[in-house]
């Protein structure tokens, strides 16, 4: 027998309960898409070859793999006319596949390698020509059912619709998983017919031919049942989610992560979080976020492809593909745009947005500010109400803060410009020239008070009549 293993990914289908343009299998949950996470169950025990049967939309599903799943390869099933027509398609594309052949459906996004190795163990082990993943589940309705004789053998598959009061009953169910010995899956693949409700050719019936033609076949019992849960709308994708929420948050707690409300974090399958980080309620990490030990994240921030650092904070904020370094401070109500970096013990604080800039270590933009396409140098203070003006309506211009600087509260910085180390600019000005190095740069109006203005051009307000009162107070007693 070849030592061979490769797999089989039904994707062909285009859902149409979902009731989108997009195929049900590109339809995303938590990180990945469904088919993205059964190909990834896949990838230890398929070590030779991966091959996902396309047909709805298929330019659409061959362009999702080549870009998250390179190498893996692909065959067109021009018309849908059943598993069993799919799985013969794939092995008529290619006709050198030998040894163990895995096939799954791309919409089971909860299955995990350990089970599929699982599996394939179990078979080879047997010398089995087939053997099904199996769950035995409260509620078996629309599942095909498992059929044993006494001796608990597996005799053969039977289909919801097409199953008697008898085997009805039975809940033990397929979940179209199954390990394959190649050659007889295409032997007996040769005599399936469309003798059923459906009129397609069921994959489940490989099973029965099997058995009767003198093979061993068999059947591994999944240890936890939501792994060979499917979804076919948006309502059980949403089921799914949660379910696979709840593992995600599971394991990480278990591997010394608090989060304070499980139930309202949103980890995605593709993200990384150290030890003793603390996320509190409210909190998502999307994509390939990475959070270092020791960080606290949260409440109510959303992370994505986002690297924080071991020990910063993170409060009430938004990062999308930012850097927040390590023992930072970030927020709350601020926003780290593509670019942001956040240096060591750097410090952005409320309602401020960073977009493609350097914050240096120890620099802190403390509030009411933004900071678009610039460089801030170590130590250097951004005060609040700052704006760096990095457009001037056709190109985007790098504006420099040097290291110590300061830059005084409610000041404009005209791109390109350049506050050289150890500067001041004072409260309030637009600057537009490069300042160097121990200068204070003034950019604004001197003020003028005009007496009596208030008296002359508001008369009767409620204006007028404090002034008028304050005056009164401001004379000297007997006047």
């Amino acid at each position: 027998m070849s030592s061979e293993r490769s797999a089989i990914i039904l994707a062909a289908g285009l859902g149409t309960r979902m009731k989108s343009s997009k195929p049900k299998v590109l339809h995303e949950l938590l990180g990945r898409s469904l088919v993205g996470h059964v190909l990834r169950a896949t990838k230890t025990v398929a070590t030779d070859r991966r091959i996902v049967v396309v047909g709805a939309a298929a330019d659409q599903v061959r362009t999702h793999l080549a870009e998250h799943a390179p190498g893996v390869e692909t065959v067109y099933q021009a018309e849908q006319l059943g598993t069993g027509h799919a799985v013969r398609i794939a092995l008529e594309a290619l006709p050198e596949l030998a040894g163990t052949v895995v096939v799954a459906c791309g919409d089971a996004p909860l299955l995990r390698a350990d089970t599929l190795d699982r599996l394939v163990e179990s078979h080879e082990k047997a010398g089995q020509a087939a053997t099904v993943l199996t769950a035995v589940v409260d509620d078996p309705t629309g599942f095909g059912r498992i059929v044993r004789d006494e001796a608990g053998n597996v005799l053969r598959n039977v289909e919801h619709r097409d199953a008697d009061e008898t085997e009805r009953a039975v809940r033990e169910i397929n979940s179209s998983i199954y390990a394959f010995d190649a050659a007889v899956l295409r032997e007996q693949l040769a005599k399936i017919t469309t003798a059923n409700d459906q009129g397609e050719e069921y994959l489940t019936d490989v099973l029965e031919l099997a058995r009767e033609a003198g093979h061993a076949v068999g059947a591994v019992v999944v240890d936890d049942p939501t792994e060979v849960l499917g979804c076919n709308d948006r309502a059980q994708l949403a089921g799914l989610r949660r379910i696979l929420r709840d593992r995600i948050n599971t394991e990480l707690m278990r591997s010394g992560v608090t989060l304070e409300d499980p139930e309202t974090t949103w980890i995605d399958a593709t993200a990384q979080v150290g030890a003793d980080v603390l996320i509190r309620p409210g909190c998502q990490l999307k994509g390939a976020t990475a959070v270092d030990e020791g960080a606290e994240i949260g409440p109510d921030t959303t992370l994505t492809d986002t690297i924080v650092g071991s020990d910063a904070v993170v409060i009430r904020s938004h990062a999308d593909q930012a850097t927040v370094g390590e023992s930072a401070t970030v927020g709350p109500f601020s926003y780290l745009r593509p670019g942001a970096k956040l240096g060591e013990d750097a410090k952005v604080g409320a309602y401020v947005e960073v977009k493609k800039s350097e914050i240096g270590p120890g620099a802190k933009v403390p509030h009411l500010s933004y900071v678009g396409d610039a460089t801030v140098g170590a130590k250097a203070n951004v005060s609040a109400g700052v704006i760096v003006a990095n457009y001037d309506g056709v190109a985007k211009h790098h504006t420099v803060i040097g290291e110590g600087s300061f830059v005084g509260s409610d000041s404009v910085l005209i791109a390109p410009v350049d506050i050289a180390d150890g500067a001041y600019v004072a409260a309030g000005s637009a600057i537009n020239a490069d300042v160097a190095p121990g200068e204070l740069a003034i950019a604004r109006g001197r003020q003028a008070n005009k007496p009596g203005w208030v008296a002359a051009n508001r008369p009767g307000t409620v204006t007028d009549g404090a002034a008028g009162r304050a005056e009164d107070e401001r004379r000297p007693a007997g006047e």
